[in-house]
């Protein structure tokens, strides 16, 4: 199958490389041109423009856009929109906000063009293992793209069969999913990477209670010194904990224990605010994922003003001064 791909950064080139492997034929774009060079050797046809691309590619024409969500999006489906004709697919594989997809699916179905959100999950390492796609858009579209969604999971593999699921659809256990209209993909994996951030810190929390076991503030008989590194290898094999997340934990630790090549600042890419603001409106508790987002923010600052005033408060009613707890408690009998 014909497939154009506009973005080939890390996942754009490699979701081009795995579909070549699986023998589809792959029309390549992006403004540098050393990526369009580098998939060019790998077997992709080459375009310069936007227009060269469109030519090479044959009606009904179908572009998957895997740039950056937000701007990069918006400009590269409102340039395309204007030189596919009617029938063609525009297939949106970024992280784009899935209110953002319903409008611009609304846009370019008035021109006759059909526009498919696929939530994509699986990083630098989806050339090796496949990618996990959640899909939205019209049913019978998206079924005629089956060849390319099948060509990138990861396909049934090792992972045990879940009980009770004769009647349901067998592509989910190959890792790709029809989720419903136009948004619903990128819903879905926006709840997916709500859910991530919050994984992560629960690991990211678990460790650091290990690593600090050696604290000086504990009784010298209750330190341990924890090898965080083995704990991570050991939790792999057999842990109800186990999971993609804490191999790849193992992965870092084992390169350097201590984490010095990194300065604790943590970004957040989008979906784990709207994850948020998806609950908000929804009026769905969300305690661990809202904890998760806020954790991210609070690693951007060393001492921000939140920190002055709650030391300005322990001041005024304990009389704790910065830097430790008053010895003996607060006159109130704690140390809040």
């Amino acid at each position: 199958m014909q497939l154009g791909i506009v973005g080939l950064g890390r996942m754009g080139g490699n979701i081009a490389r795995r579909l070549m492997k699986a023998r589809h034929e792959i029309v390549a774009y992006d403004r540098d041109e050393h990526a369009i060079a580098a998939l060019a050797k790998d077997g992709a046809k080459a375009a310069s423009s936007l227009d060269a691309f469109i030519s090479l590619l044959s009606p009904p024409r179908a572009v998957w856009v895997m740039v950056p969500a937000g701007a990069a999006t918006e400009e590269s489906v409102a340039a395309l929109s204007n030189i596919l004709q009617k029938g063609d697919t525009i297939i949106d594989g970024g992280n784009s906000f899935y209110k953002d997809d319903i409008r611009r699916a609304k846009i370019v179905s008035a021109r006759g063009i059909h526009y498919v959100d696929v939530g994509t999950s699986g990083g630098v390492w989806g050339l090796e293992r496949g990618y996990c796609m959640m899909i939205g858009g019209e049913r019978a579209v998206v079924d005629r793209f089956d060849p390319i969604f099948a060509a990138l999971a990861p396909g049934v593999g090792q992972i045990t069969r879940t009980p009770n699921r004769e009647s349901r659809d067998p592509r989910v256990e190959k890792g790709y999913m029809y989720v419903g209209a136009n948004g619903a993909g990128h819903f879905v994996k926006m709840v997916h990477n709500g859910i991530e951030y919050g994984l992560m810190q629960a690991y990211a929390e678990g460790f650091d209670i290990l690593r600090n076991k050696m604290s000086e503030a504990l009784p010298e008989e209750e330190r341990y010194s924890i090898d965080v590194a083995d704990v991570a290898e050991v939790w792999r094999r057999g842990s109800v904990i186990s999971s993609w997340l804490l191999d790849l934990t193992a992965i870092a630790l084992a390169k350097d224990a201590e984490l010095d090549g990194f300065s604790g600042f943590v970004q957040d890419s989008g979906e784990g605010r709207w994850t948020v603001d998806a609950a908000i409106e929804e009026a769905v508790p969300a305690n661990v994922l809202s904890a998760a987002l806020y954790a991210r923010f609070r690693s951007r600052i060393q001492h921000g003003f939140a920190d002055k005033m709650l030391s300005a408060m322990r001041k005024e009613f304990g009389g704790h001064i910065e830097g430790g707890p008053v010895k003996g408690g607060s006159p109130e009998g704690g140390n809040q």
